[in-house]
């Protein structure tokens, strides 16, 4: 019965992500808030991986760091090398789970604040980087006019037509973003529900008993943060294709710690947590615009608030009677 009701609200979800909302959307011709769910998705996405590290029990403040990294690769394979965006994005989330590997095995031996503190500084140092880097990244300039998505067929069948040809791009990148945003939650949801999954949340309780037991907690640590690295990469390379642009401020230490709050504010208990999380917080700032000077201040305020009485996140609510 609980299968059942799982499944008849996941579809419900489907139905109004790829059906109602984009058919208001474009009868409406609210192009500002297709684009405002639109980075939702894209948010969520990337937050999706904070929120699997955190599952093994280290706090993430670096997602911005591979966020950049997969936005520059997909940005230098697509203008440089007029490769195509559909290969990119993936070769972009290799890249920033492969760097991710690197920094990882060092990094993921240590616990709390000090992961913290040095997860913190990595966004940082990706930003540094590509200013650093100018014959690659161009420098501070950044790389501009990335092209948009063109066709994917297959046999000379069209699956995906080229954006540039659409009437309103828009709604294909809405599709594209939601599209990826599902995959990366159904996989994490399988991931969570795996042996794996409850490997994981041994490490998250107990790291020596789990390690007592057999358990290979050094391997899970830098495959699970590759994961969550390599939905950062994708969903950098995904965003700088929407804004068809990438700078080394795309991403800043404040936009980690953002990814930190969208999985706080969801629920960390929830792996669906990060979409509302990340819905909540980029609509709520948007809408606190007309207090002008006093925007932060209240925004500030409302989230000491949620954290204060729903310390399991918003969607700790369904369980009050």
């Amino acid at each position: 019965m609980e299968n059942k009701s799982f499944i008849l609200k996941v579809i419900i979800a489907l139905i109004v992500l790829l059906l109602v909302i984009p058919s208001v959307l474009v009868l409406t011709q609210r192009n500002d808030y297709l684009y405002g769910i639109t980075s939702v998705a894209i948010l969520a996405m990337i937050s999706a991986g904070v929120w699997l590290t955190f599952y093994m029990g280290r706090i993430n403040i670096g997602q911005g760091a591979y966020a950049l990294i997969g936005a520059y690769t997909t940005a230098v394979l697509v203008t440089q090398l007029g490769l195509s965006f559909w290969i990119s994005i993936f070769i972009a989330g290799f890249v920033a789970a492969f760097f991710s590997i690197l920094i990882g095995i060092p990094i993921l031996r240590l616990k709390g604040v000090y992961f913290s503190m040095i997860t913190l500084t990595l966004t940082e140092v990706a930003r540094l980087l590509a200013i650093a880097l100018v014959p690659i990244t161009n420098g501070p300039r950044g790389i501009t006019n990335i092209p948009l998505p063109g066709e994917l067929s297959i046999f000379g069948l069209t699956l995906i037509p080229d954006f540039s040809t659409m009437e309103n791009s828009k709604i294909g990148f809405y599709y594209l973003a939601v599209i990826a945003m599902i995959i990366t939650f159904a996989i994490m949801y399988r991931l969570v529900n795996s042996r794996m999954g409850i490997l994981l949340r041994s490490l998250q309780q107990n790291e020596e008993l789990a390690s007592s037991f057999g358990v290979n907690i050094s391997y899970l640590r830098v495959i699970s943060y590759a994961i969550s690295s390599f939905f950062g990469g994708v969903g950098g390379a995904i965003f700088i294709n929407l804004t068809q642009s990438v700078y080394p401020t795309t991403f800043q230490v404040a936009d980690s710690i953002n990814y930190m709050l969208y999985t706080f504010l969801g629920g960390l208990a929830y792996v669906f947590g990060p979409i509302l999380g990340a819905f909540v917080l980029y609509f709520s700032w948007d809408m606190l615009f007309i207090f002008k000077e006093y925007q932060l201040l209240i925004y500030s305020g409302i989230m000491i608030l949620l954290m204060l009485f729903l310390p399991n996140g918003i969607l700790s609510l369904r369980f009050k009677k």
